[in-house]
């Protein structure tokens, strides 16, 4: 017999995913990158094969949505932002419209004068990623200045009160035993958020046998995210990817809730309509040059809302399905047969 707090959220579940408010829009402006990172789930490079979309292109998209989702965040994420020159005014022009926006960055380009200029122009929440110690994140990175780079973009970020600022680690073999040194550099550096995430085997991660945390490492870390929990000294938190059972209430504010497609979309460098920008790009659902954006989010998406597919390989009789529902969406990824992670196989292995 289930707990009244676990009915009670399924039915929370099912009246979102009804409902399927757009709150989140991932805008993949470019895929253009000036770092070549080893983990990278999109395959990001100097030289793109697509040009950035133009901003135009975007706002006819974004101008379907006027007036109909009024909790509603716009985030640029890559490739890296920062290497688009009209950032300030795609900004202004989502304000103008009554839009929030964001960002996400890997902090390499993020100088004083860039801050100030981003501010000013409406930005309201920004994610920067820093992924260990120095020689960790500078492996993870693959660049030598990468660390002080995004050091000092961090500074810069947590001096502003009015941003809403986070930053972000992907824990893998090489830092997992550094997360105590990165949280008080954090503090030190006047961090108020943090988000931890553990990185799923796609793009170039998918043979780095580095980068995937055994499961009794992955234990420490939902361990370890619990335990610092209880300070309050930094918002400290697992990521939304995936569902970790007996430690759900331990390392988040809330259950797990798969929200791509539910209350997440994106627009992607070709134009595709889709959730996350990491899912499968085969899960597209229409196209911005050929289709009216919000008439998709509102009609289309259903295997999003109707995860019934997901019950293949083993989760077909898995005695948590109602809860993970196959688990984060990116992690479907290739012949779709079964999940490419189980996190909460990994705590029940992990554990033993």
């Amino acid at each position: 017999m289930i707990s009244l707090k676990k009915y009670a959220f399924r039915q929370f579940k099912k009246i979102e995913t009804r409902a399927h408010e757009l709150n989140y829009l991932f805008w993949e402006c470019t895929t253009r990158c000036n770092l070549n990172c080893i983990h990278c789930g999109s395959d990001c490079a100097k030289d793109s094969t697509f040009n950035d979309m133009p901003l135009n292109d975007f706002l006819k998209a974004i101008d379907t949505i006027e007036g109909k989702a009024p909790n509603f965040t716009i985030v640029f994420t890559g490739g890296e932002p920062l290497l688009r020159n009209d950032l300030e005014q795609c900004g202004k022009e989502l304000r103008r419209r009554g839009f929030r926006w964001s960002m996400v960055s890997n902090g390499h380009l993020y100088n004083n004068e860039r801050h100030y200029s981003l501010l000013n122009a409406g930005m309201g929440a920004l994610t920067i990623s820093l992924d260990g110690l120095e020689a960790s994140h500078n492996w993870m990175r693959n660049n030598s200045n990468s660390f002080q780079k995004v050091l000092n973009a961090i500074e810069l970020a947590a001096s502003s009160k009015r941003l809403n600022f986070d930053v972000v680690t992907c824990v893998n073999q090489k830092n997992i035993n550094e997360l105590r040194q990165i949280k008080d550099l954090l503090l030190a550096k006047n961090v108020k958020a943090w988000r931890l995430f553990t990185i799923i085997p796609i793009g170039r991660a998918a043979n780095n046998p580095d980068l995937q945390l055994t499961d009794k490492q992955f234990v420490e870390l939902m361990d370890f995210i619990a335990e610092q929990r209880k300070s309050k000294d930094i918002d400290v938190k697992f990521s939304c990817e995936g569902y970790v059972g007996k430690y759900e209430s331990l390392v988040r504010d809330s259950s797990f809730f798969c929200r791509a497609g539910i209350n997440i979309g994106s627009v992607l460098i070709d134009g595709s309509i889709s959730a996350c920008p990491n899912i499968d790009r085969s899960f597209a659902q229409g196209n911005i040059y050929t289709d009216n954006f919000y008439e998709v989010w509102q009609n289309k998406f259903q295997p999003f809302r109707n995860r019934n597919w997901t019950k293949t390989g083993q989760c077909k009789s898995c005695r948590e399905y109602k809860d993970c529902q196959g688990n984060g969406f990116h992690n479907w990824h290739g012949n779709k047969q079964n999940v490419l992670v189980c996190h909460h196989q990994k705590i029940e292995k992990g554990s033993a």
